[in-house]
């Protein structure tokens, strides 16, 4: 059995590293890595053991590039997760072949795939729940009692790595308690209480917290007279677990780099473990209609087995052809493994349900960032497609799409097993085109985006940015590879948190006003005065052309465009562009399109994140500027330069 799982881990692991993002990408990535960097704090809420583990392993890689280590990290954490899913269902099944297309194919989903080739957090978590739910099926099978406090220390690691972990918590208990030698409701008692204790303290939730005194009280009358030492060993080891968070205390007085919500006293700490930067969320009222909260899933779905054919976020009839194969095969393999092994098949059906619908009632999202359009026109939509979330229902769903591959060969014939594993790896060729982050024109945009506007900033800039793509990638740069401290990077989405106002006066004295440092005022006010300090300090004060709309908030100023950014300057001469309501700085667009056009000569690729286009369009926009300035082309500025 251990070699199907090696097989599967390895096998996953080459596709990761052979497809592996050159270095960092847009939206949490590039705080992560520079977090690592420094062992900093990255946002809300924190993830301690995600930045430390990552930062022990790519010291251990010390002849990689940091951003490369990290994203390799990534590769190993999920195909890791591979390797027990294989091991899981070959020991519970008997089954080698199944057990690897199984493993194979879940690894190919498009959301997984993704996850597994950049810096982020959810494929540690992905192995993180499949760590607890492989020492739940050992605990359920032996009876042994060891193997149930190891299960509840790996699920309340949960609280210091990511709380997305715990979706997997209710699949684990079922199979603590739905054990060989029958039911065990004493252990099922003490892991539920353990979970809704590592709820609570997860989310700076009292009353989850509190919840888990029945359970616990539960569990303790109701074990055994011969394991008296396993409640208290349950509940040292999840008070063990919970010990990583205390590291962002202890970094946070160090103030590092990256220190988002300075958690430096017990009352900042608890805030950023229960994420109140983003304030309260329940499931009712509904972020938008249920009908369209389930849309998404099904739309998420659609991505996972053959998004190289479309891969943009519209479906076609080639993808929804291999999504509908996927599904059926998902079906064929979920009766399957029922028959065969009941006990794991409960498991992952519970675990497929919470991690889908269960996810779907829970989150309350809003309307998914491309889906809903002109049908409900009041609904809120998402900054970003959430696929990453419903993680563990792709993957469970994939596992069954495998393993249901091979079995519909092997009920015509056992020579026909290895075209069942053909058809579950796949999804491997359908999402290569949309999967691979290391080739194409846009392997390396996020880093060349963030290159283009520092480059762009004059010395000593205060620059100010509009959000993820444009800040996370320029903290990147300035943390890891040194680049440009002398600009400061102001992300206006933060000015309304106190922690990031005091950071601004505390360490760049861009904020100098008490007023507006303590209290919040609004944008207008609080930018009014970043810009006023700037002047005074005799600070050039530059705008990122993504953060565009921030512009009509600074009054009485004269703007040039100069690269990527537009900068504040009342004596520049250049020609005027009525569209941009700013001067050309037509030698500062030459010497920027000399250095950076060379990134938008092939087409873009399509896909479902538009960051992309986004930053596609902020690179093009000096020379579109420079041909119109030059008289060379009549174009206009509004689509491609227009950030508002």
């Amino acid at each position: 059995m251990p070699r199907v799982a090696v097989a599967a881990a390895l096998a996953l692991a080459a596709l990761y590293a052979v497809t592996l993002a050159p270095g960092v990408t847009f939206w949490d990535a590039g705080e992560f890595i520079a977090a690592v960097d420094s062992l900093g704090i990255p946002h809300a809420p924190g993830t301690p053991l995600y930045v430390l583990l990552a930062r022990v392993w790519s010291d251990a890689l010390w002849f990689l590039p940091r951003a490369a280590a990290t994203n390799l990290f990534s590769a190993a954490c999920t195909a890791a997760a591979g390797g027990i899913t294989a091991f899981m269902l070959a020991r519970a099944t008997g089954m080698r072949a199944p057990a690897l297309a199984a493993a194979l194919c879940a690894g190919a989903a498009s959301t997984i795939w993704l996850n597994a080739t950049e810096t982020e957090v959810y494929a540690a978590s992905l192995l993180l729940s499949w760590a607890a739910l492989c020492t739940a099926e050992r605990a359920g099978r032996s009876g042994e009692s060891r193997w149930l406090v190891l299960t509840a220390y790996l699920l309340c690691l949960a609280v210091p790595l990511h709380m997305s972990a715990l979706v997997a918590a209710p699949a684990a208990i079922l199979l603590c308690t739905d054990g060989m030698r029958g039911k065990r409701w004493s252990d099922a008692a003490l892991l539920a209480g353990i979970c809704f204790l590592a709820a609570g303290v997860g989310t700076a939730s009292p009353v989850l917290a509190a919840v888990a005194i029945i359970p616990l009280v539960a569990g303790l009358l109701l074990r055994p007279t011969g394991r008296r030492w396993l409640f208290p060993a349950t509940i040292v080891s999840a008070l063990a677990a919970f010990s990583g968070v205390l590291f962002l205390l202890v970094r946070a007085a160090h103030d590092p780099v990256i220190n988002s919500g300075n958690p430096s006293d017990w009352t900042s700490l608890w805030s950023v473990v229960g994420r109140e930067q983003y304030g309260s969320s329940s499931m009712w009222p509904r972020g938008a209609p249920l009908w369209l909260q389930l849309g998404n899933l099904f739309q998420y779905f659609d991505w996972q087995f053959g998004l190289g054919l479309a891969p943009g976020v519209a479906p076609s009839l080639a993808r929804s052809a291999a999504s509908v194969v996927y599904l059926v095969l998902g079906g064929v393999g979920c009766l399957k493994h029922k028959r065969v092994d009941a006990r794991t098949w409960r498991a992952f059906l519970l675990l497929w349900l919470c991690g889908g619908f269960g996810l779907v009632a829970y989150m309350n999202f809003k309307a998914g960032a491309s889906l809903g359009y002109g049908l409900v026109p009041d609904v809120s939509h998402e900054a970003r497609e959430r696929d990453y979330f419903f993680a563990l229902a792709m993957w469970v769903w994939g596992t069954w799409a495998g393993y249901g591959a091979v079995a519909l060969a092997s009920r015509f014939s056992a020579r026909l097993v290895p075209i069942g594993v053909m058809v579950a790896v796949l999804p491997v060729v359908l999402n290569w085109r949309a999967a691979d982050r290391r080739r194409g024109p846009d392997a390396g945009l996020a880093r060349t985006s963030a290159d283009a506007i520092l480059w762009s900033a004059p010395r000593n800039a205060v620059l100010l940015t509009a959000g993820d793509n444009d800040s996370f990638p320029l903290w990147y740069l300035q943390t890891v590879e040194q680049a440009r401290a002398d600009v400061t990077v102001v992300v206006t989405p933060l000015l309304g948190a106190l922690w990031y106002r005091e950071q601004l006066e505390r360490r760049e004295g861009v904020l100098v006003n008490e007023e507006i440092v303590r209290t919040w005022r609004g944008l207008a006010p609080t930018i009014a005065s970043i810009a006023a300090t700037a002047r005074t300090n005799g600070r050039p004060l530059a705008l990122a052309l993504t953060a565009e709309g921030r512009r009509p908030l600074i009054r009485d100023a004269s703007w040039t465009l100069r690269g990527a950014v537009m900068v504040r300057d009342d004596t520049a001469a250049g020609p005027w562009s009525a569209e941009l309501g700013a001067r050309i700085d037509t030698a500062a667009a030459r010497a920027f399109v000399s250095r950076y056009g060379a990134a938008l000569q092939s087409p873009p690729r399509a896909s479902t994140d538009p960051s992309v286009r986004l930053m596609r369009r902020l690179i093009g926009c000096p020379k579109m500027a420079l041909q119109v300035a030059n008289g060379s082309r009549a174009v206009s500025l509004d689509s491609t330069c227009n950030f508002r």
